[in-house]
């Protein structure tokens, strides 16, 4: 199986900026679409965005769009999650996720999670 280990999230104010990685275990790390959720104390966990397997195409939640960019690096095995523009509500743990297709945006379709990195934004 594919293991997913996040680093990088910590205590911000609002406005400030975050990157987050996740590093994977396997040498396929290429051959998954790959993705960021995120789950806040007494809520759902929602989609942030998603990355194809060789990074052409990316999709982001709307409210995020403009401020956070995904990227990979295959070579490294590791996704990151630029983060700008920091807002309290998007306190939260933060999970990084595999899929093995080309491109996934729906949750269900993640096969791959890792443990999570908690991101705390104050006002």
């Amino acid at each position: 199986q594919v293991q997913l280990v996040e680093s990088g999230g910590g205590l911000v104010q609002a406005g400030g900026s975050l990157r987050l990685s996740c590093a994977a275990s396997s040498r396929t790390f290429s051959n998954y679409a790959m993705g960021w959720f995120r789950q806040a104390p007494g809520k759902e966990r929602e989609f942030v965005a998603a990355i194809s397997w060789i990074g052409t195409i990316t999709s982001y939640k709307d409210s995020v769009k403009g401020r956070f960019t995904i990227s990979r690096d295959n070579a490294k095995n590791t996704l990151y999650l630029q983060m700008n523009s920091l807002r309290p509500e998007e306190t939260a743990a933060y999970d990084c996720a595999a899929a093995p297709v080309s491109m996934a945006i729906r949750e269900g379709l993640f096969d791959y999670w890792g443990e999570g990195t908690q991101v705390t934004v104050s006002s």
